[in-house]
């Protein structure tokens, strides 16, 4: 481990989620003296405790030993109090999201987060602002902010920066490190000062760029093009169906090519990234005159995913002579995607309570995701007994290690299976053998 720099060892990072914690923890395993501040007393709590939820891992280790580790070491806490850690730390990170709520972004965590910095800056602190924003907000918005609240001037008495997070959950403390990192401040010196920072952590390449809004923008289009992208090979999944062909194996065969990467069809885009990213960009088109039809249809076409596989089950329902509405339906897989324990803007969650608004009785399991739901149940043999249908939602280690023999044991003759993860596909003559009607997208 390189030594750090006596001006970067202390550091501030507000928001302990899936992005502030792993990042904390990245800089504490480099050295540094990490304060992480949240609002939310019982995830505080929690961590301070050696508790937390997520899958990631680093080098072998899980996330709760490296957070325990940290915790022993005395160079990670978790804390409620703003002022303490901006007491003791020059470097603050906020990693404070902007949720969309009825489509309409909503401003006032970060903003909030940012007066509170900004009454306790000191001269020299260096605020770098790691959340997804709406292009424009970090010297429009914040940066204003800032100044009114410390009195003092922005890239004079204090240093301001911004750097896209850019990591798939699950592989945060990999990414933090060996994925290219961008950062742009309101001057040379915020930028400076912040690629120093940042570069405690990222082991690879750190572009600056000409501007924030840059950066900002880039961002936010990363996000965009993957729901463009989910959008098209849920139509060509449709296409697939339509004319009796394996829409994964088409995907195997088209990637085959070297300047084509498709990825494969789910039952919707979930998460905090991606179904935000389209709500961040629209009031700025608005404002600059700039049509973003093709953007607005597939980020429409995502929204409706929930329900187009729920229609599914419907139309494989009536095709074995059933009747939807008084099925018994198992899933297995709540997370917004696979091996995850995220359920934010879960398309599962979304096709569990379209079912249940179908009078239907739904039962699910996830041995991952730790939310409550009264339709969640214990075990995957509960979620799958008795049932008229099973869907499989989100992949799980548990799932992938599954004895299928197990499996069909469970399930009663005439059991649909509904495989939106092309999870069982390999097991196809297994399930027509004892009678079990399987139907991958």
């Amino acid at each position: 481990m390189s030594e750090v720099k006596d001006e970067y060892k202390n550091v501030a990072i507000f928001g302990q989620g899936y992005v502030g914690l792993p990042l904390s923890l990245s800089f504490a395993l480099r050295g540094c003296n990490v304060y992480g501040v949240d609002v939310v007393e019982k995830l505080v709590n929690e961590i301070n405790n050696g508790i937390t939820y997520h899958t990631e891992k680093f080098e072998d280790k899980g996330i709760r030993e490296i957070l325990n580790d940290e915790l022993k070491n005395k160079r990670y806490r978790a804390t409620l109090d703003f002022n303490e850690a901006m007491d003791v730390c020059n470097n603050i990170i906020v990693t404070v999201g902007i949720p969309i709520k009825n489509g309409e972004y909503e401003l006032s965590d970060l903003l909030d987060c940012c007066r509170k910095i900004g009454k306790k800056l000191k001269k020299g602190d260096l605020i770098v602002i790691r959340s997804t924003v709406i292009p424009g907000t970090t010297e429009e918005i914040i940066l204003p902010a800032l100044e009114e609240e410390s009195h003092m001037k922005a890239g004079k008495d204090f240093f301001l920066a911004y750097s896209s997070e850019r990591i798939a959950e699950g592989k945060a403390f990999e990414e933090f490190a060996y994925m290219p990192t961008v950062v742009a401040g309101i001057n040379s010196e915020s930028a400076k000062r912040a690629k120093e920072l940042l570069s405690v952590v990222c082991k690879t390449e750190i572009i600056t760029a000409s501007c924030i809004k840059v950066v900002e923008t880039s961002k936010v289009f990363e996000n965009v093009q993957r729901d463009v992208n989910i959008a098209m090979v849920q139509e060509f999944a449709r296409f697939c169906e339509a004319i009796g062909i394996d829409t994964f194996e088409v995907v195997n065969v088209a990637n085959t090519h070297k300047r084509v990467k498709l990825l494969t069809p789910g039952p919707g885009v979930g998460g905090y990234c991606i179904p935000n990213a389209y709500y961040y960009i629209e009031p700025k088109a608005k404002e600059a005159g700039v049509s973003l039809d093709i953007l607005k249809l597939c980020r429409h076409k995502n929204e409706m995913l929930p329900e187009t596989i729920v229609d599914m089950l419907d139309g494989q329902a009536k095709s074995a002579g059933k009747e939807l509405k008084n099925m018994k339906v198992g899933i297995l897989g709540i997370a917004m995607k696979d091996y995850s324990n995220d359920d934010r803007i879960s398309p599962p969650i979304e096709i569990a309570k379209i079912l249940k608004e179908r009078c239907l009785k739904v039962e699910a399991y996830d041995p991952v995701v730790p939310s409550k739901y009264d339709f969640k149940v214990n075990s995957l043999k509960q979620a799958v007994s008795d049932k008229d249908a099973v869907m499989i939602l989100a992949k799980q280690k548990e799932f992938d290690d599954l004895n299928i023999d197990d499996l069909i044991k469970n399930l009663k003759p005439g059991t649909i299976i509904l495989d939106t993860r092309n999870l069982f596909s390999k097991y196809v003559s297994k399930f027509k053998k004892n009678n079990i009607i399987y139907k991958s997208l």
